[in-house]
């Protein structure tokens, strides 16, 4: 799952809060980077910090409630892209990074 915040600080508080919720196993922010886009129907250029996380899909629906009602911006960008394989030690350790205790 992606998000795009402002500034490396919110991305980091996001990442931070997610993985302490164990809505998330883990979660990098990476920028800046800049990015164009339309908004308010002008286009326009900004400077973004990219925040990725890795969970599964039974904590899907929490993360993504998560970045919503914690992010900066009113309507973040939340996306995710299904994963279709990965290793058998990582997928054991994601389940349970994310299971709640």
């Amino acid at each position: 799952m992606t998000t795009a915040t402002p500034d490396r600080e919110s991305g980091e508080k996001l990442a931070a809060s997610a993985v302490a919720a164990r809505l998330a196993a883990t979660a990098q922010v990476v920028g800046p980077v800049t990015s164009f886009f339309w908004h308010l129907g002008k286009s326009g250029l900004g400077e973004e910090f990219n925040v990725t996380f890795k969970t599964t899909d039974g904590r899907y629906a929490e993360l993504e409630a998560h970045i919503i009602a914690n992010h900066p911006w009113d309507k973040p960008e939340v996306t995710a892209v299904e994963l279709v394989r990965g290793s058998a030690d990582y997928l054991a350790w994601a389940e349970d990074a994310t299971r709640p205790r």
